[in-house]
C-alpha cells in the first residue's frame, strides 16, 4: 500500500469548525509541497467562519475581511465542506477516525462563564454572547427577545466583548443601519429606551482587557458621552508602579484616554455610558425580575505572577438596573466520545496532541480556543494552528491505516446521504453569500443576514429547482 500522504494515499484529514483556527490549520495542511492532502471540514451551521460571522461586531466590517483568505483556502480541490453537519449527532468522533487519518478539532469555546452569585438566573440577566449572537442573526439566538425598555443597563467585563455590547447598545440606528446587523435586531433597538449603561470592571482602569480602539471608539458615538469620575480614572500607588515597571504601552494609553473622558464629562447626549472599576456583583436583586445589582468594592493587592488581583473589602452598594449582561469569558463544551478538562474548559493537549489519562490519542488533535481557552484575537489562531498541524506531520508515520472502502472520496458524502443529512457544500453557502448581499443591497445594507438554518436550507432547495427548470 502507498505511504500515507501520495497520491495512491492521500492525508485524509477533518477539521470539525470553520472558524479561524480551523481555515489556518487547513491551509497549513494544503501548503505541504511534498504531501497529497485531502481536508474536510465539518460544520454545524450551513455557514462558515465561526465568531467572523457570529461574533465580531456588525460595526466592525473590516475585520470581517479576513474571509476573503479563508475563501482562497477553500478554493482549493483539496478542500471540501460540509455545512449543516453536526459531530456528536449526524456523524460520531467514532466515524470520523474510521474515514480518516487524523482528526482536528477546532470548535472554539460555545459556551459563557457564569458569574456563581445569587439571582444570576433572573429574567433580565443574559450573558453578552446571547446578546452578540442575537445582532449577528446567529441561529442559536435569533428568536431571543431583551427587554430594551429598560432605561438602566449593566454590563459586567471590560474585554473587548463588553465593549462591543456596550456600544451597539449605545449606537443611533442611522449608526448602525450601514453595518450587517440583524434586520431585527436592527429593528429593536430603534424603539430601545436604553439611556444610562454601567461597564463594571473588577479591577483598575490600568488592567481593562479591553484595546485602545475599542475604548476610542466609544469617545466619538453620535449621541452617547463616557463618563468616567476623575477618581476611578486616576491610578491608585500600585498600577502606577506597575505601569511604569511593565511598559504596556496599550494599558498606558487606555489609562490616558480615561483621563480625557473624565475631564470632558457630559457634553449632554441622550445616552450615558457610565465606566466603573474596582467593583465586583455579588447578587442580582429582584423579585420577577432584575431590578438592581448588589457590588462590593475592590483593591488590588500583588499576585505571585507579577500582576494586580482584586480584593474583595467590605464596602457593598446598590445599582438599580434593569437589565444586566455577563461578559467575563467564554468556555469550551464537550465533546462526545472525547476526553474534556472541565475546569479549563478545552480538551486535554500538549502542543495540540489530544491526551486521555496521560496517553496521547493517535491521530486526535485540537486548536484554537478548544486548544488554548479564549484568549488572543483572530490572529492569533494562525500560529496556534501551525503548531497544532505541525504535530500531526510529525506524527505521519504513526497515523492510523484506512480500510481502503473508507479511503475513498465518496465515502463520506454516501455516508452523510444515508443517514439522511442535507449537508451544505462551499458553493451552497457562496449562493447563500450572494443572497443575502443583494437582499441588503436592495434596501440600501450591506448585508442581510439569514438567521434561521430552515430558511438557508430552503433558499438552496429553491436555487436548485430553479436550476433544474432552466435545464
Amino acid at each position: 500500500m502507498p505511504a500515507i500522504g501520495t497520491v495512491g494515499q492521500p492525508l485524509r484529514v477533518a477539521i470539525v469548525g470553520s472558524g479561524p483556527s480551523g481555515f489556518y490549520a487547513a491551509e497549513h495542511l494544503l501548503r505541504q509541497a511534498d504531501l497529497t492532502v485531502d481536508v474536510d471540514m465539518y460544520e454545524r451551521l450551513p455557514t462558515p467562519y465561526g465568531l467572523v460571522r457570529g461574533g465580531v461586531a456588525p460595526d466592525h466590517q473590516k475585520i470581517k475581511g479576513v474571509i476573503k483568505t479563508y475563501e482562497r483556502i477553500a478554493a482549493s480541490a483539496n478542500f471540501r465542506f460540509f455545512g449543516n453537519v453536526e459531530i456528536g449527532r449526524d456523524l460520531m468522533h467514532s466515524d470520523l477516525m474510521a474515514h480518516y487519518h487524523a482528526v482536528i478539532y477546532a470548535v472554539g469555546a460555545q459556551s459563557d462563564r457564569r458569574m456563581g452569585i445569587p439571582g444570576e438566573d433572573l429574567p433580565g440577566s443574559h450573558a453578552a454572547t446571547e446578546f452578540v449572537g442575537w445582532y449577528n442573526a446567529h441561529p442559536d439566538y435569533c428568536d431571543l427577545q431583551f427587554d430594551l425598555s429598560q432605561e438602566r443597563v449593566a454590563v459586567i467585563g471590560n474585554g473587548n466583548v463588553a465593549m462591543d455590547v456596550v456600544r451597539i447598545l449605545a449606537k443611533t440606528p442611522e449608526e448602525l443601519i450601514d453595518t450587517d446587523i440583524a434586520d431585527y435586531a436592527l429593528e429593536a433597538l430603534r424603539y430601545s429606551r436604553v439611556k444610562h449603561i454601567y461597564m463594571l470592571g473588577r479591577r483598575g482602569p490600568a488592567q481593562a482587557a479591553y484595546t485602545n480602539p475599542e475604548l476610542k471608539e466609544l469617545g466619538e458615538l453620535a449621541d452617547a458621552d463616557v463618563i468616567v469620575s476623575p477618581e476611578e480614572a486616576a491610578l491608585d500607588p500600585l498600577s502606577a508602579e506597575w505601569l511604569d515597571k511593565s511598559g504596556d504601552s496599550v494599558a498606558r494609553k487606555n489609562v490616558r484616554l480615561l483621563q480625557e473622558y473624565a475631564a470632558r464629562g457630559s457634553r449632554g447626549k441622550s445616552r450615558q455610558i457610565h465606566m466603573h472599576f474596582l467593583v465586583s456583583p455579588v447578587e442580582l436583586i429582584g423579585t420577577e425580575r432584575v431590578e438592581a445589582i448588589r457590588l462590593v468594592r475592590n483593591v488590588l493587592q500583588p499576585a505571585s505572577d507579577g500582576s494586580l488581583r482584586p480584593k474583595a473589602t467590605d464596602e457593598t452598594f446598590i445599582l438599580p438596573v434593569g437589565l444586566v449582561f455577563r461578559s467575563i469569558g467564554y468556555k469550551g463544551v464537550a465533546l462526545p466520545e472525547l476526553p474534556f478538562d472541565e475546569r479549563n474548559g478545552v480538551l486535554p493537549n500538549v502542543a495540540g496532541r489530544v491526551v486521555a489519562d496521560g496517553e496521547v490519542l493517535r491521530g486526535v488533535y485540537c486548536t484554537g480556543w478548544i486548544k488554548r481557552g479564549p484568549t488572543g484575537v483572530i490572529g492569533t489562531n494562525k500560529p496556534d494552528a501551525i503548531e497544532t498541524v505541525n504535530q500531526l506531520l510529525s506524527d505521519l508515520p504513526h497515523l492510523p491505516e484506512l480500510p481502503a472502502e473508507n479511503a475513498q472520496r465518496e465515502a463520506i458524502p454516501n455516508l452523510l446521504a444515508s443517514r439522511g443529512v442535507a449537508y451544505v457544500t462551499f458553493s451552497d453557502w457562496q449562493l447563500l453569500d450572494q443572497l443575502e448581499i443583494a437582499n441588503g443591497q436592495a434596501v440600501g445594507r450591506p448585508r442581510l443576514k439569514f438567521s434561521r438554518i430552515s430558511e438557508m436550507l430552503e433558499a438552496i432547495a429553491a436555487h436548485k429547482r430553479a436550476q433544474v427548470s432552466a435545464d
